[in-house]
């Protein structure tokens, strides 16, 4: 595990489809500000970049290392059957560092493919499918910026206990003020962090309603689906969540039970670009 990144070696251009390329080693990064990435180099002079969950970097990096074992001689270009073949050959599958792990992993083996084949990833994965997309952040309408998110600000956070009417008006009133100083031409999102009990977040649902939220984020802690699947159908607000969710089977289950109409996976965390692509796939059939 190092302190910093390094530059990659690329070769002078893409390699023929035919050629012979295997993996030579993985190496792991664990930033001070705890981000985590991981190279795959190969015998071709070629090597991949991937990014790994940031909570328990070191713990990500030491796994990514342990990989090596199976990953060093293979063809890296075989990315599903990779990502396939670290998953289920795994006792334990699954959670939020093994597939962290998975993840970075993933992003790195496509990262070699495409520099293999002298193009982008999002060329090897069919073109894109827009031209724009919408952004939320600072404000700034001369960049086009014209959506933010904000938390349940009271003066604090809430608290691990149900809140009063006292926190409650204090949110509203908070929220009331950012509707009042940008009117209805910006869209505001309102992300709880999953750390407001259910019954104070059906409370400021309900409360924050009549100011025209964009959407609700991790009304609840987020692998609570039952929970958030019941607070979605009081309200006629979008509930969003996914950052904290992974793989499939996790999504899965919050569009089964239709506990969220937006998802965030993060490519870092849900299992790299390859289960990304999977779960934008369901996600459309909902």
């Amino acid at each position: 595990v190092g302190g910093g990144l390094v530059a990659a070696t690329v070769a002078e251009g893409p390699i023929r489809p035919d050629e012979q390329i295997t993996v030579t080693g993985i190496e792991a990064f664990a930033l001070k500000n705890t981000w985590v990435f991981v190279k795959v180099s190969t015998d071709a002079g070629i090597s991949g970049w991937g990014e790994m969950l940031k909570a328990d970097a070191r713990a990500c990096a030491a796994g990514a290392l342990e990989v090596a074992a199976y990953l060093v001689g293979q063809d890296p270009r075989r990315v599903t059957h990779h990502w396939q073949a670290i998953h289920r050959g795994a006792f334990y599958r699954g959670g939020p560092i093994k597939t962290a792990i998975l993840s970075g992993i993933d992003q790195a083996l496509w990262d070699i493919s495409g520099k293999c084949y002298g193009v982008p990833v999002y060329k090897l994965l069919g073109g894109p499918t827009r031209d724009r997309a919408r952004v939320y952040g600072r404000l700034d309408p001369e960049r086009g910026i014209n959506a933010m998110k904000t938390g349940p600000i009271a003066g604090r956070q809430a608290t691990k206990y149900v809140e009063g009417q006292k926190f409650i008006d204090a949110v509203v009133e908070q929220f009331s003020a950012l509707r009042d100083e940008h009117g209805d031409t910006v869209d505001i999102g309102v992300d709880f962090h999953g750390a407001v009990q259910p019954p104070t977040a059906l409370l400021l649902m309900k409360a924050l309603e009549p100011y025209n939220p964009w959407f609700y984020e991790e009304v609840v802690q987020p692998l609570n689906v039952d929970v958030m699947a019941e607070l979605a159908r009081q309200t006629h607000v979008p509930l969003a969540t996914g950052e904290r969710i992974f793989t499939k089977w996790g999504f899965a289950e919050i569009l089964e039970k239709r506990a969220a109409t937006i998802l965030q996976p993060d490519v870092c965390y849900a299992g790299g670009i390859t289960e990304l692509r999977i779960i934008a796939g369901m996600a459309e059939a909902y």
